[in-house]
């Protein structure tokens, strides 16, 4: 799989996911089977590259090549300088943000509403790759279906951007009417695949190893990319990465593996938000991980309670001993939700 001069290690991708996708997810994902991963949406804004949560998102230290920082905005101008700021602080691959479906986004005319504006989306296309073209910097772009049920342009977009230069195409098989709700439909997706001669990623309700193979043969994608099913299980890419190459489902991770994993990514995400923002922002974290276990959601509730670092790790591994008790590997689903002990 390649992009640019970069080639991928393989073709699974972590779905750039505001407010989740920072350097020490996007690196777990990395270690547990994820071959590329994107950085969540950086502004366009100048005025907001300075501030702490701008700095946060765009920090990429440590992290395995290649690089990819996701932009969003509305000016083809900024959107191109914002292009040439992220690569002067390392950015190896730009992709630019046509997806996004949140109200706050939409509202502005960026995300996916540039959908709905196809000169200044393609002003916009053209502006990032001639910005990129002088460092040998590919551009990438992710989208959405279309604005809605009766406007899915994605295959005409797609055409455009192409002969713009992008180097490669993701494509979420939903409109940005519906948001995440409703399936996701791959009708689309594989006619954009048809249409264009660059890499197209499929990406939408993928979420298990099945249907990582079912999405691949009705798109003909060359890779796929993964968000939510990711959100407390980032080992789902090494279970599809198993699957695909042996059609062998890969068993579930031994209870002890899992709280090894959680425990060093909490350290990472301290070590990034500092102990007062990262203990209320890594619940969330923690919570997706715990969601489907027994005894999960009392634990939840008590974790969420906790103000130190220390009390929250000293709490997610007791829960994870207590678990491997009665589970050596990670049960599927909850058989109850009975708290297993105490957890700080």
């Amino acid at each position: 799989m390649q992009i640019g001069p970069f080639e991928l290690p393989n073709r699974l991708f972590v779905a750039p996911m505001a407010g989740v996708t920072d350097r020490p997810f996007r690196q777990l994902c990395r270690r547990l089977g994820a071959g590329y991963a994107v950085s969540e949406m950086v502004t366009s804004r100048k005025d907001l590259w300075h501030t702490l949560k701008t700095s946060r998102r765009a920090d990429h230290t440590g992290e395995p090549g290649p690089i990819a920082v996701q932009i969003a905005g509305t000016d083809a101008a900024m959107m191109a300088e914002a292009a040439r700021y992220n690569i002067e602080r390392g950015a190896q691959i730009i992709d630019i943000n046509m997806g996004c479906p949140a109200k706050k986004v939409c509202k502005v005319f960026a995300g996916s509403a540039l959908m709905r504006d196809e000169p200044l989306a393609l002003a916009i296309v053209d502006a990032v790759v001639a910005a990129c073209a002088p460092d040998g910097v590919p551009v990438t772009l992710k989208m959405r279906t279309g604005w809605c049920d009766s406007e899915r342009n994605a295959v005409r977009l797609a055409r455009a951007a192409e002969s713009a230069g992008v180097s490669l195409l993701t494509v979420h098989g939903r409109t940005r009417e519906q948001g995440y709700k409703g399936a996701a439909e791959y009708d689309t997706i594989a006619a954009v695949k048809a249409a264009v001669g660059i890499p197209v990623v499929a990406n939408g309700d993928i979420d298990s190893p099945a249907k990582a193979l079912q999405v691949l043969q009705h798109t003909g994608a060359d890779a796929l990319m993964i968000g939510r099913a990711a959100q407390g299980r980032p080992w789902i890419f090494r279970e599809i990465g198993h699957f695909l190459a042996t059609g062998q489902m890969l068993p579930a991770p031994a209870t002890h593996e899992v709280k090894r994993w959680l425990v060093d990514h909490l350290h990472e995400h301290y070590s990034l938000y500092g102990e007062h923002l990262g203990v209320r922002t890594a619940r969330k974290h923690i919570g997706w991980a715990v969601r489907a276990l027994p005894g999960g959601e009392a634990f939840r509730a008590a974790m969420n309670t906790l103000e130190s670092a220390d009390a929250q790790v000293r709490a997610v591994a007791t829960f994870f001993d207590a678990l491997s008790q009665t589970h050596l590997v990670l049960p599927l689903a909850a058989a109850n939700d009975e708290p297993l002990a105490q957890f700080a």
